[in-house]
């Protein structure tokens, strides 16, 4: 009824920032902290933005175009640049050329509070940049700039022991087999392929594995600039702020406000994906692309879920990661034909309930260096899965309730055992008990033939 490994939950990993060390005069090894992350540098000037003066000055004309007359105050938070030695030679430039005018002031603090409009040659301006694209909003990145971040934030691979993974592990059941084969599978930080029954956790495994490599969080552009086409980059979606409030602003420096700062990012996708969302998605309307899933994932995971039941051929699908896998860079496609080279920095997972003879042939296992097999619980992991469920969920547990389960249900169908069937029986008969007005026990068999004849489907 199914052998070894699995999984149950998952945990954070501990532990402080990693030490090096130096030599002192005497030979002896000497504790050092590990540099400092890297963070973007401060704006202090509009070079340091990487973009042209009259890049800047587009935007600030696109901007007022959309939203009518702003303080410089407004014009600063919209675009996330400082006025002081970044906007305010922009504005003066504009001022010069009459493209924009002075309407009032909105309060004390000289240039930065007046009122600014759009004047009718801004207008016909604001018209020739939209129509290049109708982007207006934070400045974006060079994409040079965004390429040496990535690789700034990437290089220092995370050495990961056994210790690491045991304290990662620690609340999952996780065979030493198991175990064994995961952390060199993470401590290459390259390609897994997982496969193995449905509902034995290869998702929660994977995340798992995510968050004992991925690390220290991580910066990334809103926008990225590639010679005046906008790619979009932070995506609310499946990138979640950090929460660490440390600060990186040193006194007197203003910090570049064109980046945040995220969880290393771990994006999952499915069914849904198809060959033309893992290039770069142009909307005709607004002529400015948004980042694909890998790109969006660099300095993190990838994880194709399901996989073989998307709508493009498993073949076709594995191809296009060939050269990102053995290179560690991809290209990327412009509107106009023109390719671009972006960072591959992510370690990519592979998740499948099929049988890989089905999806893949020799030549590309070779290039995915670690597959594994998430088989059933064992008759023993599957018993105390469930009694931890039962103190989870709330429900008492009962030997004689488990033992009917088991004939009933299980043997009398010659049935596998799942790791995710206690969690969802259990959750089943506490919606029935809560409808029936009982308590949620398992010594009442009624309610266990009631929830598992709601859960279980014969083929």
């Amino acid at each position: 009824m199914g052998n070894r490994k699995s999984i149950k939950s998952i945990t954070q990993p501990e532990g402080g920032r990693p030490l090096t060390t130096s030599v002192s005069a005497g030979g002896a090894l000497l504790p050092t902290e590990k540099p400092e992350p890297w963070s973007p540098p401060a704006l202090k000037t509009l070079e340091d933005t990487g973009l042209s003066k009259l890049a800047v000055a587009d935007l600030v004309l696109k901007t007022l175009y959309f939203r009518g007359d702003m303080t410089g105050f407004q014009i600063q938070d919209s675009l996330k640049v400082p006025f002081p030695g970044v906007l305010d030679g922009v504005i003066a430039f504009l001022k010069r050329e009459q493209l924009i005018e002075i309407i009032g002031s909105g309060g004390i603090g000289g240039e930065v509070a007046f009122r600014y409009q759009i004047s009718s040659a801004g207008i016909e301006r604001a018209l020739e940049a939209l129509a290049k694209n109708t982007y207006a909003n934070i400045a974006p990145v060079p994409l040079k700039t965004y390429l040496d971040s990535v690789y700034a934030q990437t290089n220092n691979k995370r050495t990961i022991r056994e210790d690491d993974m045991r304290k990662v592990m620690q609340n999952l059941i996780v065979s030493k087999d198991m175990l064994d084969v995961i952390g060199p599978a993470a401590n290459s930080g390259t390609s897994i392929f997982l496969y193995g029954p449905p509902g034995n956790g290869k998702t929660t495994l994977s995340e798992a594995i995510g968050s004992v490599i991925l690390g220290e969080d991580m910066w990334i552009p809103y926008a990225i600039d590639v010679d005046g086409q906008i790619i979009l980059m932070y995506d609310s979606v499946n990138h979640q702020p950090s929460t660490d409030k440390t600060s990186t602003k040193k006194l007197g420096e203003t910090p570049d406000g064109r980046w945040i700062k995220i969880k290393r990012p771990i994006i999952i996708v499915g069914g849904e994906l198809t060959m033309e969302s893992l290039d770069l998605t142009y909307d005709p309307i607004n002529k400015f692309y948004q980042a694909p899933y890998q790109v969006k994932a660099n300095g993190g995971m990838f994880l194709i879920d399901d996989f073989g039941r998307q709508q493009v051929k498993p073949m076709d699908l594995l191809n296009r990661w060939i050269v990102p896998l053995e290179k560690k860079y991809d290209f990327l496609t412009l509107a106009n034909g023109r390719k671009i080279e972006m960072p591959f920095r992510v370690m990519i997972i592979f998740s499948t309930n099929m049988d890989p003879k089905d999806l893949v042939d020799d030549a590309f296992l070779r290039r995915i260096k670690y597959k594994i097999l998430v088989d059933n619980p064992t008759a023993e992991q599957f018993y105390d899965l469930f009694k931890l469920m039962c103190r989870i969920r709330s429900v008492p547990f009962d030997e004689e309730g488990y033992q009917y389960l088991l004939e009933r249900w299980y043997n009398r169908y010659a049935r596998d055992f799942r790791f995710v069937h206690p969690r969802d029986l259990l959750s089943q008969m506490k919606d029935i008990a809560s409808y029936m007005d009982v308590p949620a026990q398992m010594s009442d068999f009624e309610l266990i033939d009631r929830a598992a004849a709601s859960y279980f489907v014969e083929l």
